[in-house]
């Protein structure tokens, strides 16, 4: 049982009521999340050159330093949707590298599935991927020379992965243990720290469901609480919680890494912090610090468990370019947490006070040798920057459309792959806004333009290594899915109840267009949808009017849609794409990307490169209303 109350007044110092100073000792959590196998830097944050797991590593190292007892802990998705010189290699440089770091615990994320529970396990045991080119695409090694690689086996994640609520269906245990423990040596003995790693309870509604087939994903506070009492008989008071979820600040305030505002128009914010707060909330009150993840953002927090105590509860960003580091104020004698303090920190290149890792750097650049003939081809020209944001709302909406113009890019290119009668005679193409993971831009400072976009540049916008699947649906159907875009429990699917669990707008190709209203009901917030084709010169042919105020005109009529792969078997929620007939495969999506920027290389006598601006692309292709 914790004595919280004799600590606090140990804590204090409170002699006159009889109590003596309590010997303490400072332990340094050092945190990030989300690195997504950013090997290198993903470009600037906050003004300055960020990221780069060399540079990572140096200020953990720096970090370290006057802190014997400390750990380096990840809340997860530290592999998958990764750029080309992490994806190309099956994320093994992203493991290697995180080894001589010193990660010592990694949450499981939704993206460690990306590619099944298999793959997971070998990332943590070691080994070839299976089928794979050896000395091309897998096992090269850190010991590999280059340029020349020769195979060398994948050594496997000298840290462990967690995930107390991912439980095999078959054997009814976890996937992964479901916490781990550190022993940190005092002057008086040892101190024990667990740490929960959780992933996040959703997960099944945003991977391929044949990752995760065979598993479950239990609630995270049932489950950190169920595991309170086995870390207490292992003599462990000082609990940390690694959650792989997050949510976002309210939008009054700075709102930068290190601020915490849960209020939006100088009021407070029931959304600011969500779900992450109801999860804080909920949690026992022996839980000292959460550290969360997945929502790609940064803060520092005091919110309350569920007995009303204030822990610290951060995030680091994403793509390794935001460390956290938390100290522990930890009584030697009761194992208890009595304070802590926690800071971000951005992992600025340009700071001379830290010193890149060497190592790491040697196994980066051979990777990145490896990759560079392909990765540094250029696939097209870019006249402006296309960035991966929401388009504003028009008038008198407010916020976001949920339309992104690198969105709409990707789906033009896949409407291209798929339109002649051959390859899937699609008329629409749609691709999901979480695959969209980067704008298509000149990262360097400053950006100029035109600017020659590289296959590795298009590579980090959409990593995933999906195929196009065309298939057809009914106008109802299509009105359907598009509902599915919006949380809504009371929205039937062929299969049950609507599992969206947050909004996600479908990002449109081109002549396809649809308007939302923010304040209709659930199943009734499309308004109207057309589907509008052009001539070689771009004049309007025809329009069809599928949905007009919230009717579907000629329910039957059917389409021949495009989306990719993960969608197609009901990823993010969209249920209704597994009931699509006549279905054909297609190529993967980063090739069709390429082929159809290829038309806006230069020298080209017949364009001068992509413009997100152009008339041509009809946008904006959503509208939202009040």
């Amino acid at each position: 049982m914790k004595r919280k109350q004799i600590a606090l007044g140990l804590a204090l110092g409170l002699s006159s009521m009889g109590f003596v100073h309590a010997a303490a000792t400072t332990v340094r959590v050092i945190a990030f999340n989300d690195f997504h196998g950013n090997l290198q830097s993903p470009g600037n944050f906050a003004g300055a050159a960020s990221g780069g797991v060399d540079y990572l590593a140096g200020y953990v190292n720096s970090l370290k330093a006057g802190f014997p007892n400390h750990v380096v802990v990840s809340a997860g998705d530290l592999t998958g949707a990764t750029p080309l010189i992490s994806g190309a290699f099956h994320d093994e440089g992203a493991i290697e590298t995180m080894n001589r770091l010193g990660l010592e615990f990694n949450a499981v994320g939704n993206h460690e599935f990306d590619y099944g529970r298999d793959e997971i396990l070998r990332k943590q045991n070691g080994g070839c991927f299976p089928g794979g080119m050896v000395g091309h695409d897998t096992c090269l090694g850190v010991a590999s020379p280059t340029p020349v690689p020769v195979p060398y086996p994948f050594e496997g994640a000298k840290f462990k992965y967690l995930s107390a609520n991912v439980v095999v269906d078959a054997s009814g245990k976890t996937l992964f243990p479901p916490y781990g423990i550190k022993s940190f040596a005092t002057p008086t003995g040892t101190v024990r720290v667990g740490f929960i790693g959780m992933t996040l309870k959703g997960t099944p509604e945003i991977v391929t469901p044949t990752g995760v087939a065979g598993l479950s994903f239990k609630d995270e506070v049932q489950t950190v609480n169920a595991l309170v009492p086995k870390l207490r008989a292992r003599g462990v008071e000082a609990i940390v919680v690694l959650v792989h979820q997050g949510g976002f600040q309210g939008s009054t305030g700075p709102n930068f890494i290190n601020d915490c505002s849960l209020k939006s128009a100088g009021v407070d914010d029931p959304t600011a912090l969500q779900p992450l707060r109801d999860i804080v909330k909920g949690l026992d009150g022996a839980v000292d610090l959460v550290v969360s993840g997945h929502t790609h953002t940064g803060y520092t927090c005091q919110l309350p468990n569920s007995k009303g105590k204030l822990i610290p509860v951060t995030q680091g960003g994403n793509y390794g370019r935001v460390l956290t580091n938390i100290d522990l104020t930890i009584d030697t004698t009761t194992g208890d947490v009595t304070g802590s303090s926690f800071h971000n920190t951005i992992v600025d290149r340009t700071n001379a006070a830290i010193t890149p890792d060497s190592t790491i750097k040697a196994i980066v650049d051979a990777y990145s040798t490896n990759i560079s003939p392909v990765a540094n081809q250029v696939v097209a020209t870019l006249l402006a920057t296309v960035p991966n944001t929401e388009l504003p709302a028009q008038s008198p909406a407010t916020g976001t459309t949920g339309e992104k113009p690198a969105g709409d890019l990707i789906a033009d290119a896949m409407l291209a792959a798929t339109s002649p009668a051959g390859f899937g005679g699609a008329k629409i193409a749609f691709t999901n806004s979480g695959g969209v993971r980067a704008d298509y831009a000149n990262k360097a400072t400053p950006s100029t333009y035109p600017y020659n976009l590289t296959y590795g540049d298009a590579f980090t916008v959409q990593p995933f290594g999906n195929n196009m699947v065309t298939m057809t649906i009914t106008a109802q159907q299509l009105k359907d899915a598009l509902e599915m875009q919006f949380p809504g429990s009371n929205c039937l699917t062929p299969s049950g109840v609507n599992k969206q669990i947050q909004k996600r707008v479908l990002q449109p190709s081109n002549g396809f267009s649809f308007s939302w209203s923010e304040s209709g009901a659930n199943c009734a917030k499309i308004r109207d949808v057309t589907l509008t084709s052009y001539d070689a010169l771009g004049n309007m042919v025809n329009t069809d009017y599928i949905v007009t105020n919230g009717t579907v005109n000629h329910p039957a009529q059917t389409y021949r849609v495009t989306v990719n792969s993960f969608m197609a078997t009901g990823g993010d929620g969209f249920a209704l794409f597994n009931s699509g007939i006549q279905r054909l495969g297609g190529a993967q999506d980063i090739d069709t990307t390429v082929a159809y920027l290829a038309r806006f290389k230069t020298p080209n006598p017949n364009n001068t490169g992509y413009d997100p601006n152009a008339a041509e692309l009809h946008k904006p292709r959503i509208i939202k209303l009040p």
